[in-house]
């Protein structure tokens, strides 16, 4: 083994299949030999884990776009890591790369692998952190989400749920740069919808943590902030807030179906939308649809992304935590809302000066 190799490799992996809402001991942490990369190959230390909802999806023994994570694999999670001993020319000592290596410190890979195993090296000059948030599949989902399913339109009235998330509240400002009227936001507490309203450009957010015990609180909300009806809805949570919604849409609304917390973590799916007669009614459109679909495009989203950040127009938050051990526990925050943009984990220091 080469003196450049750790010997060991500690690893987050699927201990049992979650039963409702995911708990800590869903996983377990073991140690295994680290090896050495052979000739066409790198190791790879993980720097830093990312979390999105959709991971919570993985999770389940059902056929999705991704194959369920199996028990006692390592959990599958997008990263990115440093090149710290290597066999492949591509990939200097040194070099930052990205992939969905998973919960583990080390990875020894080529960059032919499979899905857990497949790294591509970052562009030079880009943040490790903003490649994993604003530049990385989060950003992505929202631009293609809201530019090619969305279309917003000059003078739409835009709504947003999970609005203070890393997907939602990339959309919003999407929604704003490209024309949108008015774009509200929806979150839960004083502090996102502050951020949301004063950092992120939004015009208006509902804390739907406000509402107490009246269940018509979103409902009547909606009807304040979008008078006319809602153009354009880009949902994050689905259940009770996508109902709320489709009671306020405007004649010929669109409805982006990204994703559906609220019922990730249910033992028993719940019933659909109570109110979807009124796409009939209203004559809406409501769409889904899968980041990998659009990978294609990858480079032209990274392209407007930075364009937009570069010129002020798109600000970004990061909610990092920090150490290997904690991993479990940052998955969790997701799901108690406890995170304000995107949400990684801090899992080593780089260690070499090289490609970035």
């Amino acid at each position: 083994m080469s003196s450049n190799t750790p010997a060991t490799n500690r690893q987050w992996i699927l201990r049992q299949r979650p039963a409702g809402m995911i708990k800590e001991n869903d996983f377990e942490c073991v140690e295994v030999p680290v090896r050495a990369p052979d000739p066409g190959e790198f190791l790879v230390r993980n720097l830093y884990f990312a979390f999105e909802p959709a991971m919570r999806g993985w999770l389940n023994d059902v056929k999705s776009y991704m194959p369920p994570v199996g028990l006692g694999e390592v959990m599958r999670a997008s990263t990115v890591g440093e090149v710290i001993a290597s066999q492949h020319e591509g990939f200097p000592v040194g070099t930052l790369v990205s992939g969905m290596l998973g919960w583990q410190e080390y990875a020894t890979i080529d960059d032919s692998a499979g899905p857990m195993g497949a790294a591509r090296p970052l562009p030079p000059g880009v943040d490790p952190v903003l490649s994993l948030s604003a530049l990385g599949g989060t950003g992505m989902t929202a631009y293609f989400g809201m530019m090619d399913i969305g279309k917003p339109k000059d003078g739409d009235v835009v709504l947003v749920s999970g609005a203070a998330g890393a997907t939602g509240s990339v959309a919003g400002q999407i929604a704003k740069i490209n024309g949108a009227a008015k774009v509200v936001g929806i979150a839960g507490g004083e502090t996102k919808c502050k951020w949301l309203t004063e950092h992120a450009g939004f015009d208006a957010a509902i804390d739907y943590k406000a509402a107490g015990d009246d269940p018509n609180f979103l409902r009547d909300r909606l009807r304040e902030e979008c008078p006319g009806g809602i153009n354009l809805f880009f949902d994050n949570v689905g259940g009770d807030v996508l109902d709320a919604a489709l009671l306020n849409m405007a004649e010929n609304g669109r409805i982006v179906l990204c994703g559906g917390i609220s019922a990730y973590n249910e033992d028993e799916l719940p019933p659909g939308p109570r109110n979807y007669m009124q796409l009939v009614i209203r004559r809406c459109t409501m769409q889904g649809f899968i980041l990998i679909d659009h990978f294609h495009r990858a480079g032209e989203a990274v392209r407007e992304l930075s364009k937009w950040i570069e010129q002020g127009q798109l600000v970004h938050a990061e909610d990092i935590q920090e150490g290997f051990e904690n991993t479990p526990k940052t998955f969790l925050r997701l799901f108690s809302g406890a995170n304000l943009g995107k949400q990684l984990l801090k899992v080593a220091e780089r260690s070499h000066g090289g490609t970035s």
